[in-house]
């Protein structure tokens, strides 16, 4: 990322007044940085590329890394709560249906008379029932968990990535990467 006056107020919102280092990430940059490390294997190191051409550019590294940092660490905290609903969610519909298939699987049919021929059809169908009432948050606890890690995991080295600067640097297609990732 190139660190001057002109580009450095497009890395944040236009509308936020606060001092540099406060201030929120434009929407457009946020998403160029995930964009850029979407690729990242789980043992990948991340790290931020800034290029300085004069020695006055310097100054916006380090408010600018600051404002990243926080945003992302901001967002994995976000992250985490939605994760934290999403397992709590989970676990109380699991109970939910755990108890509502008791219920239908245990005190229905010692109520419901042997003598009429519904018995048979109300089981089947209160077994239908229960299989389906377990069904969606026995796949969601066990199946859809690992994307909610990743994202935490990716933006936490998001949030703690180290940069590194480079000062006086000539543009050349191998040196454009602003983001890097190393395996």
């Amino acid at each position: 990322m190139t660190l001057d006056q002109n580009m450095i107020d497009g890395y944040f919102n236009k509308h936020d007044p606060a001092p540099i280092y406060k201030r929120q990430l434009s929407h457009q940059f946020e998403q160029y940085i995930l964009e850029t490390v979407a690729t990242a294997k789980r043992y990948d190191v991340v790290f931020y590329k800034f290029k300085c051409t004069t020695e006055s550019d310097k100054q916006y590294a380090e408010p600018l890394i600051y404002a990243v940092h926080r945003h992302f660490s901001d967002k994995k905290a976000e992250r985490m709560r939605d994760f934290a609903r999403f397992k709590q969610r989970n676990w109380i519909l699991l109970a939910v249906g755990i108890v509502v298939a008791v219920i239908c699987q245990g005190f229905l049919p010692i109520l419901l008379s042997k003598e009429h021929n519904l018995p048979s059809g109300i089981s089947n169908s209160l077994d239908i029932f229960a299989w389906v009432l377990l069904w969606h948050p026995m796949d969601e606890l066990i199946f859809h968990w690992n994307p909610h890690l990743k994202d935490i995991l990716l933006l936490e080295k998001l949030g703690s990535a180290e940069s590194i600067i480079i000062e006086h640097e000539k543009k050349t297609a191998a040196n454009n990467d602003p983001l890097r990732v190393v395996a």
